[in-house]
């Protein structure tokens, strides 16, 4: 592909992810006028099942593609399993979509806001690394990432304002921190024309850092709610996520 669309699409990608962050308003709407762990329910589902149809759809059989089922292309996911877990164990940060109280505590503002400008980063290079790839892979994976944003942002949003942060402390920072997903893009694009195959690496460890995600923060959180219906709503949210990310592969290439 030219460098210069990929420029574009993974630019206007991380700035999309970025903007992603302003939907932490909802948390403070959504507890007024509706049922906010409903809505967090379905939406940590969906992007739950858009995460592993990602990985699976688009990211592994591109990097199968090129490398081949390879013990190289095992290590390299297995590395994107452990640069998450470093990052939610030792920083203290993880994908928590439920809102914080004295039962549920989360990390302090400043820890909060740490680990998100990180995984943010890394949001950046992955999306970056799929867009080098191929166009449809990148579009998949900023959906996936979108996705997976918004309930997350939604609940950082709640960490800070109970972190006694005012509402546009909040949002600004929230932001600022966000826009780390810029910088991680604009590392990839400017190392890949010195580091050969730079986007060989990042494709699988970007699908063992989605697994991770998907396996080890959401669907764990989504056992949480037993009653039938809901676990019903879960199994479709799921479905759907998977769906999504199986016709952008057969509709976007």
């Amino acid at each position: 592909m030219d460098t210069y669309p990929v420029w574009i699409y993974s630019l206007a990608s991380v700035l999309l992810v970025s903007l992603v962050s302003l939907v932490g308003l909802l948390y403070f709407f959504l507890k007024k006028k509706a049922d906010l762990g409903l809505v967090l329910l379905f939406l940590v589902s969906f992007s739950a099942g858009a995460l592993f149809g990602d990985a699976f759809l688009h990211l592994l059989p591109e990097a199968a593609e090129d490398a081949g089922l390879s013990l190289q292309l095992g290590i390299y996911v297995l590395l994107g399993v452990i640069m998450f877990f470093i990052l939610e164990k030792f920083i203290h940060w993880r994908h928590c979509h439920v809102p914080t109280s004295v039962d549920h505590p989360h990390p302090l503002a400043v820890m909060n806001l740490l680990g998100d400008g990180l995984h943010n980063l890394l949001d950046g290079m992955i999306i970056a690394g799929s867009y080098l790839t191929d166009v449809t892979v990148g579009v998949a994976t900023t959906v996936a990432v979108v996705l997976h944003e918004i309930p997350q942002e939604i609940g950082d949003f709640g960490v800070l304002l109970h972190s006694g942060l005012d509402i546009r402390k909040a949002l600004f920072f929230n932001f600022l921190t966000a826009l780390t997903a810029v910088v991680g893009a604009l590392l990839v694009l400017l190392l890949s024309s010195e580091i050969g195959g730079l986007n060989a690496i990042l494709i699988p460890v970007a699908a063992g850092g989605f697994l991770y995600i998907a396996g080890s923060d959401l669907i764990p959180e989504l056992h949480k709610e037993t009653e039938p219906w809901k676990s019903a709503m879960q199994l479709v949210g799921i479905v759907l996520g998977i769906a999504a990310m199986y016709a952008l592969k057969v509709f976007g290439g």
